[in-house]
Parts: structure tokens; sequence; C-alpha cells
């Protein structure tokens, strides 16, 4: 293997501690704290978390929904939340049918409920499919939080709150956004299970 390899992993790694660094300093800490005040105060009253995304993201979305219903760091009961990437017939019905920009839309008004959560996470904030589902959490009267990268795209003016991550780089968004996955769920389990 070339030793050339051993420098760019030095380099990514100063990189995302650059880009961490950054983070503190434009607040994103404290608004991450916030939402998971607000998922922890909607899981209280008996609300869901609904979550959506596409590609690396839908893979966030997954991963946040398996830790709510499964276990984070301990033992306890499930909280409820729903992947709506999960499921393929679903959602390449929904695709056939309606579109690919419906796909979560269309899941989110058989499903939701005021009160809920959505979750919406990309990279860019600009997916049409995540707008659209972000619009019509609005009109049921969900909260919607955007977790994106960039200026936060669209996302960023739909959604109530949104935590975004001030980079051009895909991967470096993508391994904050699991980071941030990983400190909602541990300060929602905390929070609701001490």
């Amino acid at each position: 293997m070339n030793t050339d390899w051993i420098e760019k992993i030095h380099r990514i790694s100063e990189e995302k501690q650059r880009l961490l660094n950054t983070l503190k300093d434009c607040g994103y800490y404290e608004e991450l704290l916030s939402v998971a005040e607000m998922m922890t105060e909607t899981l209280r009253s008996g609300g869901r978390i609904f979550t959506a995304g596409n590609g690396g993201s839908a893979a966030d979305a997954q991963h946040f929904t398996g830790e709510i219903v499964g276990r984070f760091l301990k033992d306890r009961e499930p909280l409820p939340s729903v992947s709506l990437v999960t499921d393929p017939v679903v959602v390449t019905s929904v695709a056939n049918d309606y579109g690919y920009d419906s796909v979560f839309e269309r899941q989110l008004s058989g499903l939701g409920k005021k009160g809920d959560i959505l979750l919406a996470i990309s990279t860019s904030g600009n997916s049409e499919n995540l707008n659209r589902a972000v619009i019509k959490a609005g009109e049921m009267g969900m909260v919607s939080v955007g977790l994106t990268g960039r200026d936060g795209g669209r996302l960023r003016e739909l959604c109530r709150m949104t935590l975004i991550v001030p980079s051009g780089s895909t991967p470096r968004i993508q391994e904050i956004h699991t980071f941030t996955v990983h400190m909602l769920c541990e300060i929602i389990e905390k929070e609701l299970f001490g």
C-alpha cells in the first residue's frame, strides 16, 4: 500500500477536526440540543418521529429510527419512530404511481399526525421529495427538522429547525450527520430513561 494514503488520511482527519471546531463556533451544538429537547418532549407526549432521506441520507434516517426503536446505549422500552425509506414495496409503488417526488409525502399523509416530527436528512437540502414531505408535514401540524449541509438549501427555508453542516464535502457532511444522529439518540435516551 502506498504511504501517500497515510498522509491523505491525516489531512482528512485534520479537515474533520476543523469542521468540528467550526460547528462549535457557529452554534450548531446549541441548535442540536434544542432539536433533542423538542424530540424528547414529542416522544414524552405520545408523538412519533418520522425520518426520510435519499442515498447515504436514507441510511442515516434508517439508522436514527433503528436506534430509537431498538436501543442506543441502554436497554429500555422502544420509542415510536418510523423510517419512510425502509419499505421497498411502498416506496416503489408510490414512485411508480405518483412519481419519486411523492414517496415521502404520500407515506406521511397516511401515517403522520399533528404533533409528530419529521426529520428530513439531505446533504444539499434540495431534494424535491424531502421538500414536498416537509410542506405536507407543515400542513398536517407536524414539526419538521432539517439535517443538511452546504448552505442548507431549500430545507433551511421550509423546516422549523435546521441543523446545517457548513461544508461543501459530501463525505464530511455525512460523517457529521452520523455524529448528530448519535448525539440526538443519546440525549433523548438519557432524558427519557435516566
